[in-house]
């Protein structure tokens, strides 16, 4: 993991930072404060969102606890949401004012190349390929792939137990290859996460893997039927997309991830969305450099 690194940025960034006491959303699972006329160095993207009042974020609809939306409901939940809405807020842009916009795990560097969305917090892991065509910044959390099994099956206790196993998890995510290296499972891809663990369900597929956090929250879902076997056999650094090349944008994001660890803002995040699911805080996270991201 690269050395953390907090850059203070004039200001500009004071300002962002230096959140009121109103403004707070009415739907949102965390109290967030939007800052009040805060100022950006003219041209940058903050400015831009600033002056529009609005903002699209890219989640997941699907990932209870860190980004899901319940049918029948209009605003999504979840620990990505309430980071996104801390960013936003930074930007003196308030909670309604955030479009939220469904994105899967392959759709995530085109529609950050496309302007289909300004940024992504949608259990994005942070790799060095990604970061050759989308800016990542961060990490604001720090979590492990793990496996979903069927509590009526115990044949699966940990990785070492998938050789020939189908194990499912969504096209585009790092996860399949990396239990098809290491245990020789054979990968099942499927579009999204719920797609999956329906899969897991119905016994077409033998386990599912992607993030702990993840997973643990499909568990929580369902306890009686799915539980998590083994322990985490990576590390995934969820990072939050943005256009590539905007160095402004990626100093913005690190400070306020670092901000909120400070203010205490991440943990009541955390709490309000992750911790619900009996998930053990995490330690806060160290931030990369930008020459990196």
């Amino acid at each position: 993991m690269l050395k953390g690194s907090l850059r203070l940025l004039g200001a500009g960034i004071v300002a962002a930072l230096a959140l009121s006491a109103c403004g707070s959303s009415g739907g949102s699972e965390i109290d967030v404060k939007v800052a009040e006329n805060p100022q950006f160095a003219a041209g940058t993207s903050m400015a831009k969102f600033n002056e529009a009042q609005k903002i699209k974020i890219g989640i997941k609809f699907d990932q209870p606890g860190i980004g899901y939306k319940k049918p029948g409901t209009d605003t999504p939940t979840g620990f990505d949401v309430a980071m996104g809405e801390i960013i936003a807020a930074g930007m003196g842009i308030k909670p309604e004012n955030i479009e939220w916009v469904e994105t899967v795990s392959k759709n995530r560097e085109a529609f950050l190349q496309k302007g289909t969305v300004d940024l992504i917090l949608a259990s994005y892991s942070i790799t060095d390929e990604r970061r050759q065509v989308v800016g990542q910044a961060g990490p604001y959390y720090v979590t492990g792939q793990g496996l979903l099994v069927r509590k009526d099956d115990t044949s699966i206790k940990s990785g070492n137990d998938l050789k020939g196993k189908k194990v499912c998890s969504v096209t585009g995510s790092t996860s399949l290859k990396q239990v098809e290296e290491l245990y020789g499972a054979k990968p099942a891809p499927f579009g999204s996460y719920s797609e999956c663990v329906t899969q897991l369900k119905n016994k077409s597929v033998d386990a599912v893997t992607t993030d702990e956090a993840i997973l643990f929250g499909y568990a929580a879902e369902d306890p009686d039927t799915l539980t998590t076997v083994g322990k985490p056999f990576s590390e995934e650094r969820y990072g939050i997309g943005f256009k590539h090349g905007d160095t402004a944008m990626c100093n913005y994001l690190t400070d306020t991830i670092n901000a909120s660890v400070k203010d205490g803002m991440w943990k009541k995040a955390f709490d309000a969305t992750l911790g619900k699911s009996n998930l053990p805080a995490p330690a806060a996270p160290k931030t990369d450099a930008c020459s990196a991201a």
